[in-house]
């Protein structure tokens, strides 16, 4: 079976930092890589695989801003379709815009739907439900108007989190500084508990951050900015609890599944995906404001640590990610 895998090219592949997308397109290669399968990584040149890699792009667009992003994705797209012929399947994890050459080629392509920047683009999802292949990486993110083959959960790479049994005494927030992520909210969780508050993640928006964040930082609650793997992975197994008060209904939430990968609780508000990802009560708390978020910082202890680790292992490893993959592609073929 040889199998081209498309990553997006905001970032590289895998991200130094962000870039949700372009991380699963690697979990996933090097885990079909690890399964025998021969795959070609199409990302931009400064990505590292384990597989071939094939690159007309050498760096992400939002690392170097002399790139015109529509100029480079039609560059990077064009450049693995006119190869169509040399695979048995593509994986498509660039969004929509792959699936406009699907009728021109004659392989199959298996397109993972990783969240709606807009209900503008579903068009182009619903001109080719039939044709394609969608899967959705939970139920709570299919939209009703497409056909799905499965729900196939992102999978991370359990090695790279260590469990912790014994955390330190803070409470942590990790991922974009925005609103729809909740930063302002997991500080006032912070503030009524009297608990210490980290805050790791790139700012996305500077007004938000400078109105909202900025004015409440002091020696109880920190900005250290945005923290690449190895930073990640110490902040997520030493933090009593992950704080992921969300105001959109996120498709999955990666740091989510990371957290409870070392062991570490997760309370979030009960939207999107994250019934899904967490057990309430068992591996986290499902709240639906920042009172009730404050009430669950206080039964932390009742919370398990290993049965957390165990859970996001069994769902949300690489490996039960790429073994679900290679039963999509063996039942497309």
């Amino acid at each position: 079976m040889r199998i081209a895998v498309l990553a997006p090219i905001a970032w590289r592949t895998p991200p130094r930092h962000y870039g949700p997308w372009e991380q699963m397109a690697s979990n996933l290669t090097e885990g079909l890589i690890k399964a025998d399968i021969e795959v070609t990584l199409f990302a931009t040149a400064d990505s590292i695989t384990t597989a071939k890699l094939d690159a007309v792009i050498n760096e992400g667009y939002e690392e170097d801003r002399a790139l015109d992003a529509k100029v480079a994705e039609c560059l990077h797209i064009s450049n693995l379709m006119e190869k169509a012929d040399q695979f048995d399947l593509i994986h498509n994890h660039f969004d929509f815009l792959p699936l406009t050459y699907s009728r021109l080629i004659k392989i199959p392509l298996i397109t993972t739907i990783h969240g709606f920047s807009s209900e503008k683009i579903l068009p182009v999802y619903q001109k080719y439900n039939t044709s394609g292949h969608y899967v959705s990486i939970s139920n709570a993110n299919r939209h009703p108007s497409l056909k799905y083959l499965a729900t196939v959960y992102n999978g991370i790479q359990s090695n790279d989190f260590t469990f912790n049994a014994n955390p330190e005494d803070y409470l942590l927030f990790f991922g974009r500084i925005h609103p729809d992520k909740g930063t302002a909210e997991a500080i006032q969780i912070a503030v009524k508990t009297k608990r210490r508050l980290i805050i790791a993640g790139i700012i996305q928006d500077q007004n938000y951050y400078k109105e909202k964040i900025e004015p409440f930082l002091s020696d109880n609650i920190e900005f250290i900015g945005s923290a690449g793997p190895e930073k990640r992975n110490e902040l997520l197994c030493n933090a009593s609890a992950l704080l992921h008060p969300i105001s959109f209904d996120e498709p999955f939430g990666l740091s989510v599944a990371e957290a409870m990968l070392c062991g570490t609780p997760v309370i979030a508000f009960n939207r999107g995906s994250m019934p899904e990802l967490i057990k309430d009560k068992e591996t986290g708390f499902l709240v639906k404001n920042i009172e009730e978020a404050a009430e669950a910082v206080s039964e932390l202890p009742m919370i398990n640590r290993s049965k957390c680790r165990h859970w996001a292992i069994d769902n949300f490893s690489q490996e039960k990610m790429v073994a679900d993959y290679i039963s999509l592609y063996h039942q497309i073929l």
